[in-house]
């Protein structure tokens, strides 16, 4: 079984570690664990130690207002590893508190969230266009110019998304990161889904930079083509807080869309083991899901393709299906629904995992698009409707950066602004309803009214 391993070694290689002018290696960090077979080529990622953020606050909860340090002495460090299905149980009760082991995590497979198929496209692009008033936006200044928009996925393929959008796009090269031993550069990648997402997030962003993540590129023995393993998505996340940082505190404007999800309990440790990821807030992932929102990044997950009415055949959870940092509370969750405003049957109702009002709300899907899978195959499954609404928000960064409006505040508006569908007021279909761009900028026009 793949396992990340969390450790805690001397401040100096944690700092080491977290430095990104620096390449610390694994057996930097250790010379070896009983019973793991330590993967070298993994660069060991640091994570945050959250704390509470009042004086009295719980030190051992994590469900209450919390900072994330990353002081020396408080970080720590992941490695990635794999120990004997044989010997699981035994080492993950021997590996914690020997040779500065604080725990030992799942690995899970992550996925990308297509959708049942079969059916064909409702409506096209210029409508997903018309209704996320992309005019309006332009006419307000709000097109994506100066933001970093990342798409975490299987690689772009600027190419192909430029002609189908005829207009030129931006891949951020130098800024972009690939896993190790995954070919290609930025922006090259073989048209597929990530192409996809790339196409649907520009709608309403054309002129955002977009950093390529191909995450879902990395291989596991015997995977399919467009999964990984969530470790990946751990390096890639210390990559983008690393992207992060390096803005100026004044302007910083990172958006992350990320179509992919974990749909079987099978690569995970049982809800309640001490190394569950889907249930787990103190997961390393979802840590630095969370100091990454923390630090001035919107963030978007898909809310997943396991909806009752027309489930992915990968989906394995008996009920709460929107697991992990998808339904993390500092995130945006993305159900679907098509251009007529009717939930498509596969979007994932919750409650979630680690948060209960999980989706957060739907944007729209299943519609003629990039034309990735063919040409008469739709945009489709919350895959689609994550980098619409990811879209959106880079639209909303152009003007109002994280110092001016907070990804927390953002997520507050975004929520309040949603046109309530379902049963009155929240619920897990729709979550708060479907997104409404024409109420946002209403409210941010009365926003900036108010500020003048």
């Amino acid at each position: 079984m793949r396992v990340l391993i969390q450790l805690r070694p001397s401040p100096d290689l944690v700092a080491a570690v977290a430095d990104p002018t620096m390449t610390a290696t694994t057996s930097d960090v250790s010379d070896g664990l009983p019973g793991v077979v330590l993967d070298q080529s993994y660069i060991p990622v640091a994570v945050p130690r959250p704390m509470p953020a009042s004086p009295t606050g719980d030190p051992l909860s994590l469900n209450q207002p919390l900072i994330y340090s990353m002081a020396p002495d408080e970080a720590s460090v992941v490695l990635r590893g794999e120990v004997s299905d044989d010997e699981v149980s035994t080492r993950m009760s021997l590996l914690p508190g020997r040779r500065d082991v604080v725990a030992v995590y799942a690995d899970p497979v992550i996925e990308t969230s297509l959708t049942c198929g079969g059916t064909p496209p409702v409506g096209d692009w210029h409508d997903v266009e018309r209704l996320l008033r992309v005019a309006e936006l332009r006419a307000e200044g709000l097109d994506g110019s100066g933001v970093t928009l990342a798409v975490t996925d299987t690689g772009i393929n600027a190419a192909h998304v430029a002609r189908r959008l005829g207009r030129g796009l931006t891949v951020d090269q130098e800024r972009s990161w690939t896993p190790p031993g995954v070919p290609g550069g930025a922006g090259e990648f073989a048209v597929d889904h990530g192409s996809m997402c790339a196409f649907d997030a520009l709608i309403s962003a054309p002129q955002a930079s977009l950093i390529d993540i191909p995450v879902l590129l990395s291989r596991r023995p015997g995977g399919s083509a467009l999964d990984g393993l969530l470790s990946d998505a751990v390096a890639a996340f210390a990559h983008l807080r690393a992207v992060l940082d390096a803005q100026p505190a004044a302007t910083r404007s990172l958006v992350v869309s990320n179509s992919w999800g974990s749909f079987s309990p099978r690569w995970d440790f049982a809800p309640g083991h001490p190394g569950n990821y889907s249930d787990n807030p103190a997961h390393p992932f979802n840590l630095i899901v969370g100091s990454l929102a923390e630090a001035g990044a919107d963030l978007l997950f898909a809310a997943g393709n396991c909806g009752r009415d027309c489930p992915d055949g990968r989906c394995a959870y008996p009920d709460r299906s929107i697991t992990g940092a998808n339904s993390h509370a500092k995130v945006l969750s993305i159900g679907g629904v098509d251009v007529n405003g009717e939930r498509v049957g596969y979007s994932s109702q919750g409650p979630g995992r680690l948060t209960q009002r999980k989706p957060d709300f739907c944007a729209y899907t299943h519609f003629a698009g990039s034309r990735a899978f063919g040409e008469n195959s739709p945009d489709s499954g919350t895959s689609a409707a994550c980098p619409v609404a990811a879209g959106l928000v880079a639209a909303i960064r152009t003007q109002w950066p994280a110092a001016r409006l907070s990804p927390a505040a953002l997520r507050t508006l975004l929520r309040r602004s949603a046109d309530d569908r379902g049963e009155l007021g929240y619920d897990y279909d729709y979550g708060y309803g479907i997104v409404d761009a024409a109420g946002i900028i209403g409210a941010l026009r009365s926003r900036a009214n108010r500020a003048a």
